[in-house]
C-alpha cells in the first residue's frame, strides 16, 4: 500500500511539474484543464490509500486533490496565471506528501536526504515522460500547435533520466557491496530497472526526438507510449529494490 501511494504521489508531482513547465501560450488551455483532472485522480487515490495506513501525509495528498480541482476551474475559465500557480502548488503538495510518507515509513533513516532526492528525481522521470506522451496525443486535437513545448519536455525528460541513472548507479553499487548473498530475483529486478527503465527509455526519447524532425507527432506519441511503460516498470522495480535495501 505504501508503494502504491508513493507511485501515485510521485506521478502526480512529476505530471504537475511537466504541465507547469509547458508554455500556456503555445499549448491550448484544454490540455492543462484535462490533465489537471489526472492529478486530481492520482492525489485522491493516494489520499484514500494513506488514510487507510494512518499516514500524516494524507492531508498533503488531500490538499493536492483540492488544488487540482481548483486549477481545473481556472483553466476552464482561461485564468492561466492562477491555473499555473495551482499546478505548481499541486507539485509541491505531491512531493511533500511523498517525502513525508517515506519518512514516516522509515524512522531514523541515515539516508533521509538521499531518499528525498531520489523521490524527486523519480517523480520527474515519471511525470515528464508521461506529460510528453499526453502532449504528443494532444497534437491530434490541435495539430497547428508549435512542436517546441514537446521538444522541451523530451529534453527535460532525458536530463531527468540521466540524473536518475547516476543516483541509481550509486545506490545499486552500494547495495551490491553491502549484501553478502544476492538472489536471482534481485538481479532480475536490477536488469529490468536498467535495461527497460533507463537505457530503453533514453533510446525511446531519442527516437521520439528524431521522429519530430520529420515531423510526425503521431508516430512520436506511439514511441512515447512505450517510454511511459518503460519508466513505470523501471521506477516500480527501483521502489521494490529500495524497500529491501538500506539505501535508495
Amino acid at each position: 500500500m505504501e508503494l502504491l501511494a508513493q507511485f501515485l504521489l510521485r506521478l502526480a508531482f512529476g505530471l504537475a511539474v511537466g504541465m507547469g513547465s509547458t508554455s500556456s501560450r503555445k499549448v491550448t488551455s484544454g490540455f492543462f484543464r484535462n490533465h489537471v483532472y489526472v492529478t486530481l485522480g492520482l492525489s485522491t487515490l493516494a489520499a484514500l490509500t494513506l488514510a487507510k495506513l494512518g499516514s500524516p501525509a494524507v492531508w498533503l495528498a488531500g490538499s493536492a486533490a483540492v488544488v487540482s480541482f481548483f486549477g481545473a476551474a481556472c483553466w476552464l475559465y482561461e485564468a492561466k496565471r492562477l491555473g499555473k500557480r495551482a499546478v505548481w502548488l499541486v507539485a509541491a503538495c505531491g512531493l511533500a506528501a511523498a517525502i513525508v510518507t517515506q519518512s514516516s515509513a522509515i524512522s531514523n533513516d541515515p539516508h533521509a536526504t538521499w531518499r528525498a532526492i531520489s523521490i524527486t528525481t523519480s517523480g520527474l522521470v515519471l511525470g515528464l515522460v508521461f506529460t510528453a506522451m499526453l502532449l504528443g496525443h494532444w497534437y491530434l486535437n490541435a495539430p497547428g500547435m508549435s512542436l517546441t513545448p514537446l521538444r522541451w519536455l523530451l529534453a527535460a525528460a532525458a536530463v531527468a533520466v540521466v540524473v536518475q541513472a547516476i543516483l541509481s548507479g550509486v545506490g545499486t553499487a552500494t547495495a551490491w557491496s553491502t549484501q553478502t548473498e544476492i538472489s536471482s530475483t534481485w538481479w532480475l529486478f536490477v536488469v529490468l530497472r536498467w535495461s527497460f527503465g533507463i537505457c530503453g527509455v533514453l533510446a525511446l526519447l531519442w527516437m521520439a526526438w528524431r521522429t519530430l524532425e520529420i515531423p510526425n507527432t503521431q508516430s512520436a506519441t506511439g514511441i512515447l507510449y512505450v517510454a511511459v511503460i518503460g519508466v513505470f516498470v523501471g521506477e516500480l522495480m527501483a521502489a521494490l529494490l529500495s524497500a529491501e535495501s538500506a539505501v535508495p
